[in-house]
């Protein structure tokens, strides 16, 4: 351990963090979605059960930069946005590591994973910081957007989102030349290759859920926030007491 510190120092507090995290929220049965091969640390006490819409297999024909690395056994095959296969208030923590970026409609997501939380459950949020790493490019996604997209469907805007991605992220990195930006776009999105829709700083995103939490039909607050290196974490707590919805739209 001491050898990791002194030759990688900054991933040993990265990787700190995330398992003092786990060990703050994490107990009991619970699920997480879309951990490929970096499942969040959890207590040994703690029974996960992973979900991602596509099985194990074919996540590895879907992600070939992938190969080599040992990817999580997939327990239950589901769209990770809406959670239609698992019952409401079923499960002691939802963890949802580098996953709500690739989500088209981050309401409706935030929705689905607290409704399947128990009362006094937790949601664990790890979120990429867009001032680092391959959304540095990119402007901030609005409240508004996210809301048209919400209210609207997100398909008013899948289109763009491709564009920008090929733009500012595939561009920039070396992935596609300027002349075939738009015909890389429309490959990706006609494959739905699971880009980040949507990207925030830290700030960016806790007024955001402040607006999103007052409208949630499961009560919940953010009861942690705290940056680490590249992302950024942000766990949330349903009450204890469920009271009327607010709101119904979600």
């Amino acid at each position: 351990m001491r050898w990791a510190v002194l030759r990688h120092p900054r991933r040993w507090h990265y990787e700190r963090a995330r398992r003092r995290l786990g060990a703050r929220y994490v107990a009991g049965v619970g699920i997480e979605i879309g951990a490929l091969h970096q499942p969040f640390p959890v207590p040994a006490t703690a029974q996960v059960r992973y979900v991602d819409r596509l099985t194990s297999s074919q996540l590895r024909a879907e992600y070939p930069e992938l190969a080599g690395l040992p990817l999580v056994e997939v327990d239950i095959v589901a769209d990770g946005e809406t959670l239609t296969a698992i019952e409401d208030a079923s499960q002691d923590f939802v963890i949802a590591s580098h996953f709500l970026e690739h989500c088209a409609d981050p309401i409706g997501a935030l929705g689905a994973h607290l409704r399947v939380l128990r009362p006094g459950g937790a949601l664990l949020l790890a979120v990429p910081d867009r001032r680092y790493g391959i959304d540095r490019f990119r402007p901030a996604t609005s409240l508004e957007h996210i809301l048209a997209d919400h209210e609207h469907g997100p398909a008013r805007s899948r289109q763009e989102h491709y564009r920008e991605w090929a733009m500012l992220v595939d561009r920039p990195l070396g992935h596609v030349a300027a002349d075939q930006t738009e015909t890389h776009a429309a490959a990706l999105e006609e494959r739905s290759y699971s880009i980040h829709f949507h990207c925030w700083t830290p700030d960016e995103l806790a007024g955001q859920l402040r607006h999103i939490l007052g409208r949630a039909t499961a009560p919940a607050r953010v009861v942690e926030r705290r940056g680490n290196h590249h992302e950024f974490f942000v766990a949330v707590r349903r009450a204890e007491a469920v009271s009327p919805a607010l709101d119904s739209r979600g």
